[in-house]
């Protein structure tokens, strides 16, 4: 990497995300909005399988796990205070959502990553749709005008295979251990609390 590469690259800011985080999902609802009212260029946003960051750091979801009726609650108190609609949790939760990254990974090669993750997130969160389910993915990207034969199409690429794989690389090298997370200048920032209310 060369030095100007390396000067872009600490500059830059990188939203990472999981359409199956909840705690993504109120970031992603915020973020624009808390980067504009700072006068701070919009991030990038990077799609990554969370699963994946699981398996490499060897850990579990905490909706898996024994505080997980006190995790729920607070990710509803926490939509309440941003003004969020009531949080409609989808069947099963937490779910698979390989083939939605791998959707929201080919919207970022046709440039609708932020629209496309924003009606995945509502359809998830705000219809309580189970991104499992190929169809509520396909409603998503209908909602941003993404054909449902080119997002299928798109999703059985090897080339959107390999991208999603690569940018969980991609963030385990920034630092990032979980979802969400924005990495700028460097540095990791961790969690839905790491951008003000």
């Amino acid at each position: 990497m060369s030095a100007s590469e390396r000067e872009q690259r600490s500059r830059r800011c990188v939203f990472y995300f999981d359409l199956g985080s909840p705690y993504a999902y109120l970031t992603a609802e915020r973020i624009s909005g808390v980067f504009a009212d700072a006068n701070l260029a919009q991030p990038e946003w990077k799609p990554i399988l969370l699963g994946g960051l699981f398996q490499r750091f060897d850990r579990d979801s905490w909706a898996n796990g024994d505080g997980r009726a006190e995790g729920v609650a607070e990710v509803e108190r926490r939509a309440s205070e941003y003004g969020l609609p009531p949080l409609v949790w989808p069947d099963p939760f937490p779910g698979n959502t390989l083939f939605a990254m791998r959707a929201a990974t080919f919207a970022k090669q046709t440039g609708r990553t932020v629209s496309f993750a924003l009606a995945g997130f509502r359809q998830a969160f705000a219809a309580g749709r189970d991104l499992t389910e190929p169809d509520n993915v396909l409603i998503a990207a209908a909602a941003c005008e993404m054909h449902p034969t080119a997002v299928v199409k798109g999703v059985g690429l090897e080339s959107t295979r390999r991208l999603l794989a690569e940018s969980r690389e991609r963030a385990a090298a920034d630092g990032v251990t979980e979802l969400p997370s924005i990495w700028i200048g460097g540095q990791v920032l961790a969690g839905e609390r790491a951008i003000p209310a």
